[in-house]
């Protein structure tokens, strides 16, 4: 009788330690990334954080190289509840609305990740970005980010002066209205033809990536110019969350993704800012010149995105919302008169 009653005890113990372990939540999350690049093994310590941090009351699964959904589909896939969140980007959706451009990347805006992540968190970023999300049902609980993309060149480019009618490839959008308004030439094309319009010189550059992805492009093999630290671009990724999902969260649970997610911010700026450095070093050891722009020329080139800016805000009153929050900001910070 003993031994049966301990035999019951130990199977009720271990019932209750397994359901102790059971997690409380259990999130399907996608991202464009695959598991085993930079940034997915940044995306997969995010999520070792959540499940740490809440003691396995987070289960998190994540659905790599946008295996559920097409990339640009991730976003209304999880407003809808076939995903429960997702970690792609904003600029995915600026058909659905422009004001997106401004939380994907909000071109000649900042120089460094730490002002981006400093207008989320300090300057009402985060309050007039998730005006936008939850419009559409979502919650944005952070941003990602590795920084200012770099320019690739034939041709010197040292300034302002040096993009008058300088062709290169680009991404549609915002960006070829920033520079065609400093007199570039910015052409959109599909990235598969940049290598044979650059050593046909039917384009002078482009506009492709961060330093070090460059170099893994190939790209300094045929040019010998780059802009290092960037200036034009810093697209962001971002995680988000159904509005439904979040808003079931305890206060500890919403916590715990915010302080992941600012870790994971942390994490891929300092990953890719060393990425890049070593790439400079290299670069500039085989012949490639790095160009700086100086403040003055940087302020030049945002005088002309606020331009751009401009039209852009004048799209929606989402859009307009946001600029005028980005502005805010870059006054009080000195950036912008």
């Amino acid at each position: 009788m003993k031994i049966a009653k301990l035999a019951a005890g130990l199977a009720a113990s271990s019932l209750l330690t397994t359901a102790s372990f059971a997690a409380e939540f259990n999130l399907r999350m996608q991202t464009q990334y695959a598991a085993e690049t930079v940034s997915g093994k940044l995306a997969q310590e995010f999520i070792k954080n959540v499940e740490t941090m809440s003691g396995g009351r987070v289960d998190i699964e994540m659905f790599w190289s946008s295996a559920v959904v097409a990339t640009v589909e991730g976003f209304d896939a999880a407003a809808t509840g076939v995903l429960d969140g997702e970690m792609h980007g904003g600029a995915y959706q600026t058909g659905k609305n422009p004001a997106f451009q401004f939380v994907g990347d909000p071109m000649g805006g900042y120089d460094t990740p730490y002002e981006l992540y400093s207008f989320f968190y300090f300057g009402g970023g985060r309050e007039a970005a998730n005006e936008l999300y939850e419009a559409y049902n979502m919650h944005l609980v952070g941003w990602w980010t590795g920084g200012q993309e770099s320019l690739s060149s034939s041709k010197p480019i040292r300034g302002p002066e040096d993009l008058k009618d300088w062709k290169f490839r680009s991404p549609p959008g915002l960006e070829t209205e920033i520079f065609a308004e400093l007199g570039a030439s910015p052409i959109v094309m599909d990235f598969t033809e940049v290598f044979t319009s650059l050593e046909t010189g039917i384009i002078d550059g482009a506009d492709a990536s961060s330093l070090a992805n460059n170099v893994g492009l190939g790209l300094y093999d045929i040019v010998e110019h780059a802009t290092y630290p960037g200036f034009h671009s810093m697209p962001v990724d971002h995680v988000t969350l159904n509005l439904d999902v979040w808003n079931s969260f305890p206060d500890d649970i919403k916590a715990i993704f915010d302080v992941a997610t600012q870790a994971l911010a942390l994490q891929t700026a300092m990953t890719i800012e060393i990425a890049n450095a070593e790439a400079a070093t290299q670069l500039q050891a085989k012949g490639v010149t790095l160009h700086d722009w100086s403040p003055e020329d940087r302020a030049e080139f945002r005088a002309g995105a606020q331009r751009a800016w401009d039209g852009w805000a004048a799209k929606t009153p989402e859009a307009n919302a946001l600029v005028e929050a980005h502005r805010a900001f870059l006054r009080r910070t000195g950036k912008i008169d």
